[in-house]
C-alpha cells in the first residue's frame, strides 16, 4: 500500500522547490509569472485526470533545468530518477546552437515515455492558452500555436492507459485549432 503522506509530501516539495527556483521569473512574453505557467500545466495534468505523483512533480518541475541553474542530478536526487527523467524529456538543452537544440528537443519529445508525452500535453496548452496574455497580436498569437503543433504532433498520440484520460486535452486542442484556423 502506498503512503498517501509521501505521495503530497513530495509533490508538494516538487511545487515549493520550483517556486523557489523560479521566483521573480517571467515567461518570454515578459508578463505571466513562470511559477504561475507551472500551476497551469498542473492544472491540466489534473484535468486530464493524472494521478501518478511523478508526472505531477514533472508537472512542476518540467522548465527547471531549462531556466534555473538546477540540473539533471539535483532533481534525481530530491525527488528521484523518475521525475528526472521525465523533465529532462521535456527539456531544450540550451547548451546547444539554436538549430542543433530544436533538433535535438523534436527527437526528445519523439522518443519520449508516456509520462513525459503527458507532461507536455499539459505544457503546450498552458503554453497556448497563455499567449493572448502577451498583449501582442492576433498574428503572434496565431505562430505560438503554429509552433507548438509540430511539438503536438510528437506526443498527442501517446497511449497513456491508465496514467490520464486525454478527452479533455484534445478537445481543448480542437478548441485552439478552431480558433486559430482563420
Amino acid at each position: 500500500m502506498m503512503n498517501m503522506n509521501k505521495i503530497v509530501s513530495n509533490v508538494t516539495n516538487a511545487r515549493n522547490f520550483a517556486k523557489k527556483k523560479h521566483a521573480g521569473q517571467l515567461r518570454k512574453n515578459g508578463k505571466t509569472t513562470t511559477f504561475s505557467h507551472l500551476k497551469d500545466v498542473v492544472k491540466n495534468l489534473k484535468k486530464m485526470k493524472v494521478t501518478d505523483d511523478d508526472i505531477i512533480c514533472a508537472g512542476w518541475l518540467h522548465d527547471t533545468i531549462e531556466d534555473t541553474d538546477t540540473d539533471f542530478d539535483s532533481i534525481k536526487d530530491r525527488f528521484g530518477k523518475n521525475v528526472a527523467d521525465i523533465v529532462v524529456s521535456v527539456t531544450k538543452d540550451n547548451r546547444l546552437p539554436k538549430k542543433q537544440k530544436e533538433v535535438k528537443y523534436v527527437n526528445d519529445l519523439r522518443t519520449s515515455n508516456s509520462k513525459a508525452k503527458l507532461v507536455k500535453i499539459a505544457d503546450i496548452l498552458a503554453n497556448v492558452n497563455d499567449a493572448p496574455n502577451a498583449g501582442r497580436n492576433a498574428r503572434w498569437e496565431k505562430q505560438q500555436f503554429i509552433k507548438k503543433s509540430k511539438y503536438w504532433s510528437y506526443v498527442s498520440r501517446v497511449k497513456p492507459g491508465k496514467l490520464a484520460e486525454l478527452t479533455w486535452a484534445k478537445n481543448e486542442w480542437k478548441k485552439l485549432q478552431m480558433k486559430y484556423s482563420s
